[in-house]
């Protein structure tokens, strides 16, 4: 089975749910003024793309460490 990045899900919830997040999504997608939009839209998306990295990230150090494991756990 395959786990999941729980370390950065955890960090992108509490990014998300904390009120300088939501105001944040707020100003990137449903304030009334056309110039908060713009302005904070890619703001949002790079931090989307960010936490993007850092799952892969910990998805692959996860596997390395998982495969390091069971080649050392068939030697010994």
């Amino acid at each position: 089975m395959r786990q999941l990045p729980w370390i950065t899900i955890v960090i992108a919830t509490i990014a998300f749910i904390s009120p300088f997040g939501r105001d944040f999504v707020y100003l990137a997608f449903f304030s009334g003024e056309q110039l908060s939009r713009n302005i904070a839209q890619p703001f949002f998306f790079i931090g989307m793309a960010v936490l993007i990295a850092l799952a892969v990230l910990e998805w692959g150090i996860k596997a390395y460490i998982r495969k390091r494991r069971a080649k050392g756990a068939a030697s010994g």
